[in-house]
């Protein structure tokens, strides 16, 4: 055996045995080896003593398997360890007994909470799209066809952008099978996803009064401030939902949020407005660590959708989502002025083409651009109106002060 750091070059130039395996340890990633066999073939694994008793755990072949995704998946493993688990032993349970719902428990544990900051929503698409139908089929009996059935259905009750996602979901979960060698295919693979078009919804200015008649009229508190605070910092739902007391700086006039949806920190400017929410909610706050605490097990306000409900009810409004409360606040930003560069800023975008929408959300600013197109283009037509009154025909209208009331005969 020998030590070395992977390369291409390196596992491509390792010589093979005349007789069973020879085994090659990286220097980078703890555990990870490759094993090149008599045949030519080469696989990578892990190899660790867990409780004394070593175990050897295999993550794929290479090429098939890059260096850098090998890696990956050792380092996925190593973490599964350090918090107590056996991977060997899970993998072998798998493979006796392997429904869709203990995959599923697998992929949350050892892949979506080490690499995806978003895995609850993934818990809550499972739960609420896939249990009934898969959780208990043994996943060589998930095919294409029950696949794309469950994004036929998504999509026909009218959420096709959900179903996009729930297939994605399911990608994912059998992406990660094949990686574990759990199966040879991807059966999701190759089912066309429906179009997506962004979207747009934000409160109209006609419609903010209404909007908070009816929210002045909500009896939860809780609900009230949730759906305040969630309007006046543009902070996304979950953020809002898990806002902590040891997050916020009433005196900086500050939310630190730790981890967002993008994976980056981002702090929250306060308006007077949410600093005066804050402190009145501080001032009635019990012992609970979170703003808007909840009797559930996660301690916090969890689902607010009922009162949500009620609040479009009163308020006579539809089609209106808690995400775009989000949204809503950019629009306005960008309606006072506001560069695209502050407003992706203030709602933690990532990527530019994200706050791009906020360009052409308000027709206000186009509306005026045309109105003075036009003003113009009129201004000019009149100046020269008695070189042009043959080929024109004008009616009653209004330039500036000045009033031309003219019929021009063909």
């Amino acid at each position: 055996m020998s030590e070395f750091n992977f390369t291409k070059a390196s596992l491509d130039a390792l010589p093979s045995p005349t007789k069973g395996w020879v085994y090659h340890r990286d220097l980078k990633v703890r555990g990870l080896y490759i094993g090149v066999g008599s045949t030519g073939k080469k696989t990578f694994l892990l190899y660790r003593k867990l409780k004394g008793k070593p175990e050897r755990i295999t993550i794929g072949p290479y090429p098939d398997l890059s260096i850098e995704k090998a890696r990956g998946k050792a380092s996925e493993l190593n973490a599964a360890i350090a918090n107590g688990s056996n991977p060997a032993e899970v993998k072998r349970g798998i493979t006796r007994e392997l429904t869709f719902s203990e995959l599923f428990t697998q992929y949350i544990q050892y892949h979506a909470k080490v690499k995806k900051v978003t895995w609850k929503e993934d818990e809550q698409r499972y739960k609420q799209y896939l249990e009934k139908s898969l959780a208990n089929k043994r996943i060589s009996s998930i095919d294409r066809r029950e696949i794309s059935g469950i994004h036929s259905k998504i999509t026909a009750s009218g959420h096709p952008v959900v179903a996009n996602r729930v297939l994605a979901l399911i990608s994912s979960v059998f992406g990660w099978a094949l990686s574990q060698s759990y199966i040879e295919s991807n059966p999701a693979k190759g089912i066309k996803r429906n179009k997506e078009q962004g979207r747009e919804r934000f409160l109209q200015p006609d419609e903010l009064p209404k909007f908070f008649q009816a929210l002045n009229k909500e009896e939860n508190l809780t609900v009230k401030d949730f759906i305040l605070v969630s309007l006046l910092t543009g902070a996304r739902r979950t953020n809002v939902l898990e806002m902590r007391w040891d997050q916020i700086s009433l005196v900086r006039k500050e939310w630190h949020i730790k981890l967002t949806k993008n994976g980056t920190p981002h702090t929250v400017t306060l308006a007077p407005e949410i600093v005066a929410i804050l402190e009145n909610r501080k001032a009635i706050a019990k012992k609970s660590p979170y703003v808007f605490p909840g009797n559930g097990k996660t301690g916090h306000l969890a689902e607010p959708y009922k009162g949500w409900r009620r609040l479009l009810s009163r308020a006579g409004l539809s089609n209106l989502r808690i995400h775009d409360l989000r949204r809503t606040l950019g629009s306005w930003q960008a309606r006072e002025g506001a560069s695209l560069a502050i407003i992706g800023k203030s709602l933690n975008h990532k990527d530019p083409s994200t706050t791009a929408i906020y360009a052409r959300l308000d027709l206000d600013p186009v509306r005026q651009s045309v109105n003075n197109a036009t003003s113009a283009i009129m201004k000019a037509a009149g100046a020269d109106n008695q070189n042009k009154r043959k080929q024109i025909r004008y009616s009653k209208y209004v330039i500036g002060s000045k009033r031309l009331s003219n019929e021009i005969p063909d």
